[in-house]
């Protein structure tokens, strides 16, 4: 199957609802939960994260408190992505927030939505790819739910239990909730005409409106940070654990043959010779992909970019590594450093060093000094002695979060 980022691709909007005060959070001189500290970074940079780094590349929107420009700021700039965030003011409640963020969509040509709270970091790509597959199978709303495990109690006297509720077909709501935007533009218009404002999501207006709201499976961990526990919990997900470093490599030869250069790292270097492939035969580049995939077992570049597939036909291998680079920060990932050997006779090396540094560093988005490149020679010994090709030997390390309890 094809990165989805690479088919044709869903206009996809996402709208980040992050203008609460979150009294229940408790230790208000701390400031909103949202931009509490969770291991090292801000809960919304956590969450801009996971959007971030989605092939599907959504347009981001924060709805924001006026009140804390300078902190969202600040939790744009810990982000390792470098996706655009934009950001509007929200209103006095969650709803008058949501469609303030749906109506400057609409204005953007936007035609589906996901609505996400920003005090729930701990999603993942797979329940985004749910809500995406379900949106361009045609559904109007879609819903992520888990099965309801609690046995539930009904009370109207404080303290005395009136009936047990049956749990059998009842379920939790999670946010991101999926939306066309149309749909739940009109029926959040219509609500606020309506003077109602006591919905407790999006899904909850679409069904007043009688619109059909399909359920994709949730996730246990998707959890809502709303108590001092909850953020308590949470910080333990990145606490008193060794750390989960991990190293992968990745090996890649390509033939040389007649022609006017070769492409290094991202950099061509005129030469009289050429490496043959069906890419651009960017060995090093290719290396270093099956590097950063083994770091979280996605397989190789040949499973993500079969070179049986006619559409690959002389593509920019910064599509491949861009693509590994991705499923590496989905999975959870910072990629530390990257490193390549190259081992050829010709052409020379040493003067593209740093040009090949500064493109590495760009297309993984880290710095220049975590990216190194060397070369060297095999001695005039076997197939690359001949000079008759090429080969790369790369490794990646990546520290990965520890988000299960």
């Amino acid at each position: 199957m094809l990165p989805m980022h690479l088919k044709q691709p869903l206009s996809i909007g996402v709208v980040v609802v992050a203008a609460g005060r979150g009294e229940r959070a408790g230790n208000p001189e701390n400031g909103p939960k949202q931009y509490r500290s969770l291991g090292g970074k801000a809960v919304i940079t956590r969450t801009l994260e996971h959007f971030m780094t989605w092939p599907a590349h959504p347009a981001l929107l924060c709805v924001i408190h006026p009140d804390d420009e300078q902190l969202f700021a600040d939790a744009v700039a810990q982000t390792s992505g470098t996706w655009p965030v934009a950001k509007i003011h929200g209103g006095k409640t969650r709803q008058e927030s949501v469609l303030a963020g749906l109506r400057y969509f609409k204005e953007k040509g936007i035609e589906h939505v996901l609505i996400h709270d920003a005090v729930r970091p701990f999603f993942d790509h797979a329940l985004l790819n749910r809500l995406a597959a379900a949106l361009e199978r045609g559904e109007q709303a879609v819903l992520p739910t888990v099965p309801v495990a609690d046995t539930l109690k009904r009370s109207h006297e404080s303290g005395i239990v009136d009936e047990t509720i049956s749990r059998s077909g009842l379920f939790a709501a999670q946010t991101p909730q999926a939306f066309s935007l149309d749909t739940i533009l009109r029926c959040h218009e219509e609500a606020a005409i309506s003077g109602l404002f006591a919905f407790t999501d999006d899904a909850s207006i679409a069904e007043w409106k009688g619109i059909k709201v399909k359920m994709v499976e949730g996730s246990v961990g998707n959890v809502k940070l709303t108590l001092p526990e909850d953020i308590n919990m949470a910080q333990q997900r990145f606490t008193n654990a060794l750390p989960d470093v991990r190293t992968g490599n990745g090996y890649d030869v390509h033939q040389l043959e007649p022609g006017d250069g070769v492409t290094l790292c991202g950099i061509f270097i005129p030469h009289d010779q050429k490496l043959k492939g069906h890419s651009d035969a960017d060995v090093a580049l290719h290396a270093l992909t099956d590097a950063l995939l083994a770091t979280c077992g996605a397989g190789d570049i040949g499973d993500h970019f079969p070179p049986s597939d006619p559409q690959w036909k002389g593509a920019a291998s910064r599509i491949f590594i861009e693509h590994a680079a991705s499923i590496v920060r989905g999975h959870g990932g910072t990629i530390m450093n990257a490193d390549v050997s190259l081992i050829a006779e010709a052409p020379k090396v040493g003067p593209h060093r740093e040009a090949m540094r500064q493109k590495l560093s760009k297309f993984l988005g880290i710095s220049l000094e975590r990216c190194s490149v060397k070369a060297t020679t095999n001695e005039k010994i076997g197939f690359i002695g001949r000079r008759e090709g090429i080969a790369a030997i790369a490794t990646a390390t990546v520290v990965y979060e520890r988000t299960s309890l």
